[in-house]
């Protein structure tokens, strides 16, 4: 169902903070003429804590539009209150995404018990794909690979971010969940190691800077054509890591910048990156050939 480069969008602001929709349009545009096969609005790269409710639907909704069918969509929609992460998915739902991308509740650390029944109060309320994201790093919860293999076998839970950093994690993923379930890796450097044990793409951060690289690794890898694959992998592999030089989407939003792309605005509490980090940033931009 879902298989490919999916790129963890930026969300534009103007330089008095407000949304700025042009622009996400034009990044969008951007995507799909570098043969990205769907785009994740509102997800962490997104900077969707700090979003209002109003802002949050309106990414989704011009996102959807947007893309008009071209690729999938697969809307950033949770919470760490099961209660708001119903409403998110459902407005998703009804505004036309293809699915729905739902993080493990942060900051609260509900049990596995918590976990299962948070995912299936959604998938039982809403008629969508839905793909859980892991990333315990960010929340402080981890969802164990047994209870992932229990919420598998609900028919609208599709497929897993898999952001935990152990690789191992990948392989049971599918070991437990089969084939048919979308392995999708959180992290651009592991990207090239979970399409090796089964899985079927990335939700990059990557992508928003490098758009067709990452796109044809998958592609490449999709075909069979491996030594292809681990080039572009080797070949962006410096610049994958120094995104996540200062916290995301920091980097991200400072190397759209540089390409000027993008004014490199940010919401508080995040803030620009160090001049040295910034150096560092664009030396292997330049390096690889991105600017």
């Amino acid at each position: 169902m879902f298989e490919g480069s999916f790129v963890a969008i930026v969300t534009p602001f103007k330089d008095d903070g407000s949304l700025d929709e042009e622009k996400l349009q034009e990044l969008i545009e951007f995507q799909i003429e570098n043969g990205t096969h769907g785009i994740v609005p509102c997800g962490t790269t997104g900077e969707s804590p700090t979003l209002s409710h109003e802002e949050h639907d309106r990414v989704v909704e011009l996102t959807v539009k947007t893309v008009d069918g071209r690729v999938k969509t697969i809307a950033g929609s949770g919470s760490n209150s099961t209660a708001e992460a119903l409403r998110l998915t459902k407005h998703a739902k009804d505004v036309g995404a293809d699915g729905a991308l739902v993080i493990t509740p942060y900051y609260n650390k509900p049990t596995q018990n918590g976990l299962k029944a948070h995912f299936m109060e959604i998938a039982n309320a809403v008629d969508i794909p839905i793909v859980i994201y892991n990333v315990p790093g960010r929340t402080g919860t981890d969802l164990l690979p047994e209870t992932l293999a229990d919420l598998s076998v609900h028919p609208n839970i599709v497929g897993l971010k898999e952001a935990t950093g152990q690789l191992s994690r990948a392989s049971q993923a599918v070991q437990l969940c089969g084939q048919d379930f979308a392995l999708l890796s959180g992290d651009d450097i592991n990207t090239l190691p979970i399409l090796s044990v089964g899985g079927c793409g990335v939700i990059s951060v990557l992508a928003n800077v490098m758009p067709k690289e990452v796109s044809d690794l998958c592609n490449t890898f999709k075909s069979g054509d491996i030594q292809a694959a681990q080039r572009i992998h080797l070949e962006t592999l410096q610049l994958s890591i120094d995104l996540f030089i200062d916290t995301n989407p920091i980097p991200v939003k400072t190397a759209l910048q540089i390409m000027g792309r993008l004014n490199g605005r940010m919401r508080l509490p995040l803030v620009p990156m160090s001049e040295e980090n910034t150096e560092i940033l664009h030396h292997t931009m330049h390096n690889i050939g991105v600017i």
